[in-house]
């Protein structure tokens, strides 16, 4: 209780409290405009926070977050253009209300939704997450490596498309992460001889390159940096009522809780929560035709499930040290530029630092919460912001963020050089998600390997013979073999579909 206070009035102070809401601010425009997002936002800002105390600096990246998860559903209810990939299936309900009239109360929908699962899942997070590090304290390198491991074996059988092209992209991240020095003896490993490469590939030169730089060229390569024209009606009050929360109260809570899971499962995030909850909100309705057409229903579970996988993705990054999400991941990037490591050893050693970020959300969701309310009436007027402008200040930040790292060109070139790789990538359908938490863990991986075989004397045995290290090992082995079986007794599915309609028209011949 003495933490939550301090850490309480810490963000309550004037200048803490003036960065929330201009960052959660700039977070909404970033969510709600098509292109941007909170992961781009976050990259831009991590090159800031060089120079900013640690407190400051996760003060205005969570910001950012909240701001930018909590706004995507805005360009998905006016104009049916998801934000992000979070709120993709808001626009199957949310833009038909649109259409009917009903854009204040589809807005209204989308923040108490947003604001009921930040909320719930990081107060669950915040008593949660001691327990899981506590309990993770009493593992070794066997089980942290088996881990890792599971992890990225998991985003790459997630990803859309052919599983191999899910594991190539998490070879390639694990390879650039390779990069400098050995973790263990300081052997320098693929550096050319070029004594910039010692210290390995920067983060934030990756993740400016790859997000930031990438998206832009995307965009004005495909002819997509145009708004189509808005007609959001006439928005007015509040939109809804208490009654339209307990009328669909069973959709919130199934919803709530399968954001809440899914968040938790390394790399899966708001993307696919918001899917899942959405397609199970349909099933269980008893007016499953009327999704699509302009049902609330389907908004309030997208919203719920998507926020509520914040407080899931928390839980894994602050309690084991692993992204639940590219967010995280990013999140984790910034503990590292001020020294610190996320696990279960930085909460019991930062026991103010740990309290503070999970405050600092629920301040920053708050404030969401207010700012939606009180603007939503002039919420298309940010979907009218010119693309020319928003571009050309994104890539001069992105060059001043890469040049600031080490004050020297170098890593403008790794941003440039990474920024290709993305495009290559893209091109050649190869998921980026696979490809960041590979990167960010590679060296975790390596490092729990060794250390593993180190305190084994040599034997790979207790790597098997663990019990946890070998349920995690076998479930890796599952998620990338599973999607193969899958996929093959669908095709024989199909093929014996297929063979007997051919025999029956035979027998009708």
């Amino acid at each position: 209780m003495e933490y939550f206070l301090s850490a309480l009035l810490l963000c309550l102070q004037p200048i803490n409290l003036i960065l929330i809401i201009g960052v959660v601010t700039l977070g909404i425009i970033f969510g709600a405009i098509p292109g941007l997002s909170a992961t781009l936002g976050i990259a831009l800002l991590l090159p800031i926070t060089f120079g900013l105390s640690t407190e400051t600096s996760f003060i205005i990246l969570l910001a950012m977050w909240i701001g930018g998860v909590s706004g995507t559903f805005i360009s998905a209810v006016l104009i049916g253009i998801p934000g992000s990939s979070s709120a993709i299936a808001t626009c199957f309900d949310g833009f038909p209300m649109t259409q009917q009239g009903k854009a204040g109360k589809a807005l209204a929908i989308g923040i108490v939704a947003s604001f009921i699962g930040t909320l719930g899942s990081v107060i669950i997070a915040t008593f949660l997450s001691p327990i899981i590090a506590e309990f993770a304290l009493h593992l070794g390198p066997w089980e942290y490596f088996s881990l890792c491991l599971c992890a990225i074996t998991l985003i790459a059988s997630l990803s859309k498309g052919i599983i191999f092209k899910g594991i190539m992209a998490a070879g390639i991240g694990l390879l650039i992460g390779s990069i400098g020095m050995d973790p263990i003896n300081g052997a320098t490993r693929f550096t050319f001889g070029n004594p910039y490469f010692g210290a390995g590939i920067s983060t934030v030169a990756q993740m400016l390159g790859m997000f930031a730089m990438c998206q832009i060229i995307r965009d004005a390569a495909k002819g997509q940096a145009k708004m189509p024209e808005i007609d959001a009606g006439e928005i007015k009050g509040w939109g809804i009522s208490f009654k339209d929360i307990f009328t669909n109260i069973k959709t919130i809570i199934i919803s709530f809780l399968s954001g809440l899971w899914i968040g938790f499962l390394p790399g899966m995030g708001s993307g696919i929560s918001n899917m899942v909850a959405y397609g199970y909100a349909k099933s269980s309705s008893k007016d499953p035709d009327s999704f699509g057409k302009g049902n609330p229903a389907g908004v309030w579970a997208s919203e719920t499930a998507n926020n509520a996988s914040i407080g899931g993705a928390l839980i894994p990054m602050m309690a084991l040290g692993i992204p639940g999400d590219g967010i995280t991941a990013m999140l984790i990037s910034g503990l590292t530029i001020h020294g610190l490591q996320a696990g279960p050893l930085f909460m019991s050693e930062k026991p103010e630092l740990t309290m503070l970020i999970f405050v600092c959300v629920i301040v920053s969701a708050i404030i969401t919460f207010a700012i939606q309310m009180i603007f939503k009436r002039w919420f298309p007027y940010i979907l009218k912001i010119p693309y020319h402008y928003l571009y050309s200040v994104i890539l001069v930040i992105c060059y001043i963020g890469g040049f600031g790292i080490s004050n020297t060109m170098f890593n403008v070139y790794v941003m440039l050089g990474l920024c290709l790789l993305a495009i290559f990538m893209n091109v050649a359908g190869l998921p980026l998600s696979p490809f960041v938490l590979a990167f960010i863990l590679s060296g975790k991986l390596e490092r729990y390997f060794r250390q593993g075989i180190s305190y084994s004397h040599g034997s790979y045995s207790d790597f098997f013979t663990r019990p946890i290290s070998l349920i995690l090992l076998l479930l890796a082995v599952f998620s990338v073999v599973w999607p193969l079986i899958s996929n093959h007794l669908k095709k024989s599915k199909i093929a014996k579909a297929v063979s007997v309609g051919e025999s029956e028209d035979i027998n009708d011949d």
